[in-house]
């Protein structure tokens, strides 16, 4: 199966349920040096030679879903096989597949999954909205119907199966307000005497890292993922390969990054952490504390507030990695008073 390396990293249930009845096709390179892709299921064959194997490949996850559904129209086609497709085709070529996945596998138990293409209405999705509004955040629900739209939208543009995206007529969850917490100065000595000094412990490094992310605004994940081979201390640069938007960055470091780092016992990752046990560590950390409401994310607002101060917009945007500049909007939480410091 041409994504059997994606689904190794799920959990079995999804990958049972996405895999189910999908054998894989069969792609043979030729002497000529091109590829020959093959097909056969439940008695229906197809064959097609191709330049390359990526696009042999592609043809064969195409024609195979064509070959089951020679007959199919909106009419015919559940909203829930059209989330499967998706899954299968889509989800594994996203850095953020696991997550797409799992909530692709639930919204296949839902009620809606059972409707054809062609009973898609907005009252539909807005009935499926106010019922999840129920259960979950709006922040969580605005999530779930975007990725709802990203597979109408593909079966709309890419696969011909739709006429129009139903959900682009539904009112989104309002968003929530931004986030304003910021570290007091007590709040960060609390956090250090909490933590301790001795940074062969891991509860040490996980505030370590929180100074860290002060300092860069690097995520959790980028920092628990940081390697030595990716930081060059004299250049003061640290490469991330894997970030949130799936674009590779360079983070300059400041001089009191590069402190932090070089204060750290050698561990490669740099920190000695993973993403999970870092979440876990910070959460235990804050609260013997007695800091209340602080999350490690807080600290990207607090980093992008103050180096909002030294670096100009289109700087800033590039050392964190927004693409679009409204989401430094998000963040930047400097006060009307320290506005009003500025202007003199």
């Amino acid at each position: 199966m041409i994504f059997s390396g994606h689904f190794r990293r799920f959990p079995r249930a999804v990958y049972a349920y996405f895999t189910h009845g999908l054998r894989m096709a069969s792609i043979r390179k030729l002497e000529s040096g091109k590829y020959r892709a093959e097909i056969a299921r439940q008695g229906k064959r197809s064959s097609k030679v191709f330049p390359t194997k990526t696009a042999a490949k592609e043809w064969a996850a195409r024609e195979e879903f064509l070959l089951l559904n020679a007959d199919d129209s909106p009419a015919s086609i559940t909203f829930g096989e059209l989330m499967q497709r998706y899954a299968r085709e889509r989800s594994p070529q996203k850095r953020g597949a696991r997550w797409e996945m799992i909530r692709l596998e639930r919204f296949c138990r839902d009620e809606i999954a059972g409707v054809n293409l062609a009973d898609l209405t907005p009252a539909v999705f807005a009935e499926w909205r106010d019922r999840r509004l129920e259960e979950v955040k709006p922040a969580s629900v605005a999530r779930e119907l975007q990725l709802m739209s990203s597979v109408l939208n593909v079966a709309r543009k890419e696969w011909g199966l739709m006429k129009a995206n139903p959900l682009s007529d539904v009112r989104k969850p309002s968003k929530p307000p931004g986030r304003e917490r910021l570290p007091s100065d007590d709040e960060l000595a609390r956090l250090q005497f909490s933590a301790g000094e001795d940074l062969s412990t891991a509860t040490a490094r996980a505030y370590h890292a929180f100074r860290f992310a002060l300092e860069t605004a690097m995520r959790a994940g980028e920092i628990a993922g940081l390697v030595w081979d990716r930081v060059d201390l004299t250049k003061r640069v640290a490469h991330l390969d894997h970030t949130k938007n799936g674009r590779p960055r360079d983070v300059p470091l400041s001089s009191e990054a590069v402190r932090l780092l070089e204060a750290l016992p050698h561990a490669d990752p740099v920190f000695g952490l993973e993403s999970r046990q870092l979440d876990a560590l910070w959460r235990k950390l804050r609260d013997r504390a007695g800091v209340a409401g602080l999350t490690f994310h807080d600290s990207r607002h607090a980093a992008i507030t103050r180096l909002s101060k030294k670096l100009d917009v289109l700087a800033l945007a590039r050392m964190v990695g927004h693409t679009d500049l409204r989401q430094l909007q998000t963040y930047y939480n400097e006060t009307a008073e320290e506005l009003a410091r500025r202007l003199d």
